[in-house]
């Protein structure tokens, strides 16, 4: 029970940093991520709000994750509903100021990029499950033993182009996450020394299954 506390604590703390990455990059005001911009294409196309054009794109790549057997967990769950409850708290705060010029708007970018990656270390490695878009990520890594650098630079250049052409809007910003969130994302890693294809998410059907009565003998 002490362990799983630990897990849930640095699963929320892991949450939290990727929410005020979030925030910190739409208040850089140098364009939304490639990942918004493909909600906001949805949200366009067919007139639903963005989150849940976001919704949607998270049970359609959990959809995705299930046919290359990727493990659902709690923390995939979580992902997609608390990450956007602590976004709108953060806003509503207004703790994380909104960019006055370029150069501060670059360095806002630049700074959610590292605590994303940050953000993302701390709870995938609690082996909870990962958020719909890693998982599918780090599904990709392991199969085809490319880069994380470069499946997060296809993934995230397939969203911008896929929402771009529905209609999202892009910036410079968005460019940067395109090419930079890639290789952050590799860069802390490595400097954690955390190897993706090592790790062993609990899924959500481990909590139901039946002891083997082995374990009793």
């Amino acid at each position: 029970m002490k362990v799983f506390t630990i897990k849930l604590g640095r699963l929320l703390l892991g949450f939290l940093l990727c929410a005020a990455s979030t925030v910190m990059a739409l208040n850089s005001k140098l364009g939304l991520s490639p990942w918004d911009v493909l909600h906001q294409g949805i949200s366009k196309t067919i007139g639903i709000t963005i989150g849940k054009a976001s919704i949607t794109i998270s049970l359609l790549i959990i959809l995705i994750s299930l046919c290359i057997k990727v493990q659902i967990g709690l923390g995939t769950i979580a992902n997609i509903f608390v990450v956007g409850i602590l976004i709108d708290k953060i806003n509503a705060t207004g703790m994380i100021p909104v960019s006055q010029n370029l150069a501060t708007g670059i360095l806002m970018m630049v700074a959610s990029l590292i605590m994303m990656a940050v953000g993302c270390f701390l709870y995938i490695g609690c082996e909870l499950g990962c958020g719909p878009r890693d998982g599918l990520m780090i599904a990709i890594v392991n199969k085809t033993g490319k880069s994380i650098r470069l499946i997060r630079f296809c993934l995230e250049g397939a969203a911008l182009v896929l929402g771009w052409s529905l209609g999202g809007k892009a910036g410079i910003g968005t460019v940067v996450t395109v090419f930079g969130m890639g290789y952050f994302m590799q860069f802390v890693f490595a400097l954690f020394h955390f190897d993706v294809s090592r790790l062993r998410h609990k899924a959500i059907t481990d909590y139901f299954k039946v002891p083997d009565k082995k374990e009793y003998n």
